[in-house]
């Protein structure tokens, strides 16, 4: 399990004074991938237009390199605003199955400092189940200091 108030002093430390969006997003990215074994695909999808998610720093294997706002578990987090935690990807409907390893996904949305979505943070399982309130709060918390905090670039 990530300590994820370690993780968010640390990624506070590495971001410290930097504004550019993408290598924000790649060091979170680089931080939590490797927090938690839970974690086997950990990235970014970024509104790159309106209602179209394209794919931003990640790791693990191969991603989407497009999700429309309506597909899919990160179109959902996108659309909604709203974290959204998934036990098992095969009874979510409209799944995009970027990844057939993938048995459960959690995705938050993330905001700028004015509250509107400029991405989201996908988390990928190949465990079922692997999922919870607690890993929803501990990467809004990371992700509120990182990305509502500055005028992102």
């Amino acid at each position: 399990m990530a300590d994820f108030d370690s993780l968010r002093k640390t990624i506070a430390s590495l971001t410290e004074g930097e504004s550019d969006a993408v290598a924000l997003m790649a060091t979170v990215v680089g931080e939590l991938h490797h927090a938690d074994d839970r974690f086997d695909w950990t990235g970014f999808y970024r509104v790159t237009e309106p209602d179209l998610l394209k794919i931003g720093p990640y790791q693990g294997g191969h991603g989407c390199l497009l999700i429309p706002f309506d597909k899919g578990v990160c179109g959902a987090a996108a659309r909604t605003g709203e974290v959204q935690i998934v036990a098992n990807v095969d009874t979510f409907p409209g799944h995009i199955a970027c990844s057939s390893s993938t048995r459960s996904e959690i995705v938050l949305p993330v905001r700028n400092r004015n509250g509107q979505v400029v991405a989201v943070l996908d988390i990928d399982s190949d465990q079922p189940d692997a999922f919870d309130r607690e890993d929803a709060d501990g990467l809004a918390r990371i992700l509120a200091d990182v990305f509502e905090t500055r005028e992102l670039t």
